[in-house]
This record gives structure tokens, C-alpha cells and sequence, in this order.
């Protein structure tokens, strides 16, 4: 007489969301950030010769009214250590801007609600004076908090933030707007201002790995577990 009942429905599995990778985004980003940690690091054992090799009597590369003089040898190759740290940099700011925009749109998903911060400043925070105080932490920790509720986040977000607000307020290290020349000219006359930006951006960069690897692997939990 229970002819008519059907058989028993299965309940819909809950909607899993759809997160993008991040292991492969995350170990780039751990490496590019390496080389660009060895890159600075390159740049400080250049300062350090430069200093002590003293500025020539010549004077400084940059003469003055568009004049430059010959270049030593020692000063040439720091334009070539300069040109590859520099490229290493911007590959690493590449790298890392992808992870930010990937952890945060995952961070979303995770949490089923928008991120305090909009897309836009995944790229712009960097750059948009005032708001790059403070932008790009926020983004990392909004997501990390998104990722894992109530977990503490990484003691390294804040060495990383404070390490590279040193080097980019210092003006000599990681923003400097000054000319190659003009940085050996400094070399020769400052050079402790020099090596102190050069090791903020280096530790900013030891830092930033330890970042990157906590933040990827609270979000790698799902992509791991299925849920």
C-alpha cells in the first residue's frame, strides 16, 4: 500500500565554492621575492665598495647641466646590478599583486560576503598616496581573516608592513626617485642612509615570503579538503 511512496531523494550537497589555485600563485610569489631580496642585497654590497672605494677626484658621475663623465669600472657594474635587481623587483611586484588578487576573490568566496576593500585597490593601494600606508596590510589581512575566522593573524604581516614603509618613506630604498648616478653619488657621501634602506627592503622581502606562504596555506585547507 506504500506503492506510491518513491523512493527517498538525496538532500543537494551544500554549493562548494568555486576557489581558484593558489600553490602555484604562492610559491612565484615566495621566489620572485627572494630574488628580489638577493637583488637588494647585491645593491648594499655595491654601496659598501663604492664607499670604500671613495668618490674619484673627477667627482661624481653626474656633473652637473646635463654633463656626465666616464664611468669607473666599479660604478658600471652597479648599473648593471642596479638594472637586474630592478627587474627582478618589478617581476616580484607582478607576482605578488597576482597572489593579492587571487587570495582576496578566494577570501570572498570563503566568506560569502565582500571584502572590505575593492578590486581596484589591489593595484592602485600600492601607488595612490596616503591610502598606500595602509591599503595593501589591509588587503592581506582581510583576506587572511575571511580565510580563517577568528585565527591570529601572522606575526610576519606586520614585520613585512612595517619593514617596507621604512624602505618606501625612507626615499633611498624601495621608491627612490633618484637617478643610478645619483645613488653612487650618495654612496660615496652617505652611505650608512643607503644600507639602512637596503636592509629594510631586504628584511621586507624575508618577511613577505613567511606572508605569502601563511596566507596561502589557510586557503589551501579548502582547496585541499574539498569543502
Amino acid at each position: 500500500m506504500n506503492d506510491h511512496i518513491g523512493p527517498p531523494t538525496a538532500t543537494p550537497a551544500p554549493a562548494v565554492p568555486a576557489l581558484r589555485p593558489v600553490r602555484a600563485a604562492g610559491l612565484v610569489t615566495r621566489v620572485t621575492l627572494a630574488l628580489a631580496g638577493v637583488g637588494w642585497a647585491a645593491r648594499a654590497v655595491w654601496h659598501v665598495r663604492l664607499a670604500a672605494a671613495g668618490e674619484p677626484a673627477s667627482g661624481p658621475p653626474d656633473q652637473g647641466g646635463g654633463n656626465h663623465r666616464t664611468l669607473t669600472s666599479l660604478e658600471d657594474s652597479y648599473h648593471l646590478v642596479s638594472a637586474v635587481s630592478g627587474f627582478a623587483a618589478l617581476v616580484c611586484a607582478i607576482a605578488f599583486v597576482v597572489w593579492l588578487g587571487r587570495i582576496r576573490d578566494n577570501a570572498r568566496d570563503l566568506s560569502g560576503t565582500s571584502p572590505r576593500y575593492a578590486g581596484l585597490w589591489v593595484y592602485l593601494g600600492w601607488v595612490v598616496p596616503i591610502v598606500n600606508l595602509w591599503f595593501p596590510r589591509g588587503i592581506i589581512a582581510d583576506a587572511y581573516r575571511s580565510s580563517a575566522p577568528g585565527e591570529r593573524l601572522p606575526r610576519s604581516l606586520n614585520v613585512w608592513w612595517g619593514l617596507w614603509l621604512i624602505g618606501m618613506l625612507s626615499g633611498v630604498g624601495l621608491t627612490y626617485s633618484d637617478s643610478t648616478d645619483e645613488i653612487i653619488a650618495r654612496a660615496y657621501t652617505d652611505v650608512w642612509q643607503l644600507l639602512a634602506s637596503d636592509a629594510a627592503a631586504v628584511g621586507a622581502a624575508v618577511a613577505g615570503i613567511f606572508v605569502v606562504r601563511a596566507v596561502t596555506a589557510v586557503q589551501e585547507r579548502y582547496l585541499e579538503s574539498g569543502i
